[in-house]
């Protein structure tokens, strides 16, 4: 999956997103771990939002994106904010070249772009040999209820002057999968026209049950889950975030 022209038009599209939100889950995780001062690689890291947040707090961060196109707006975004922050164009099932993190994150569904439980295990084993001893690794996921109930069968707009979306979602054919079908409408500069394109994406989820398993097959004792961010994980609960220790 590539998100070509996508990337350009990420951050205005998802403006909304709390990623304040995900800032105070780090914090407040390195804070009850008592982890001073880590050193920590974002997978998945798109536009680099969260590492410049995170590197204006002064951590050690790098990121890593399969997308060469969000890698290339994030570059210019940290350069902007006058963070420096090393990126990394790599696939997470292939991570290499990073030893004795402090940390490591896979945020906003990025881990749900892997459609097998075999490439999630690759992924957390990767993972798993990122990481120093005891190192602590965050991700979130959608839930089976937001896959099913959420997204289901619906179509999604936004309409805006110079930007409008028709996002359909459809069940995917692997159990817990969710096909999504994007079609921009993007207004052409100095005209009135309209340029057309689209992106298509799949995502799957598993059951809570099966990411422990597989987190233990990869060498990782989960020390919690948490549901949407700050609550006890319950039935509707639509993002379920894990924090995993190195065994």
């Amino acid at each position: 999956m590539t998100y070509n022209r996508f990337a350009y038009l990420y951050d205005e599209l998802m403006n909304d997103v709390p990623y304040d939100k995900w800032l105070h889950f780090v914090n407040d995780v390195f804070q009850k771990y008592e982890i001073n001062q880590p050193t920590i690689l974002d997978i998945g890291c798109g536009t680099g939002t969260l590492p410049i947040l995170l590197a204006k707090q002064n951590y050690t961060i790098s990121g890593v994106d399969l997308s060469e196109e969000m890698l290339s707006v994030a570059m210019a975004k940290a350069e902007q904010e006058r963070v420096q922050i090393p990126f990394y164009q790599q696939n997470m099932m292939e991570l290499e070249g990073f030893n004795q993190l402090d940390c490591i994150t896979i945020f906003c569904d990025s881990l749900n772009y892997l459609h097998s439980e075999d490439q999630v295990l690759r992924t957390f084993e990767k993972v798993h040999e990122s990481l120093k001893d005891q190192g602590i690794f965050l991700f979130d996921v959608h839930s089976p209820y937001k896959i099913e109930e959420i997204f289901g069968e619906e179509t999604f707009f936004i309409d805006d002057e110079e930007l409008s979306l028709v996002w359909s979602c459809t069940q995917g054919e692997q159990p817990l999968s969710v096909e999504h079908d994007l079609v921009f409408f993007m207004k052409e500069e100095n005209r009135d026209s309209y340029e057309r394109f689209e992106e298509y994406h799949i995502q799957r989820t598993f059951p809570i049950e099966t990411y422990r398993a597989l987190l233990n097959q990869a060498g990782f004792e989960v020390k919690e889950m948490i549901g949407d961010f700050d609550q006890t994980v319950e039935e509707t609960t639509e993002r379920i975030f894990f924090i995993a220790t190195k065994k």
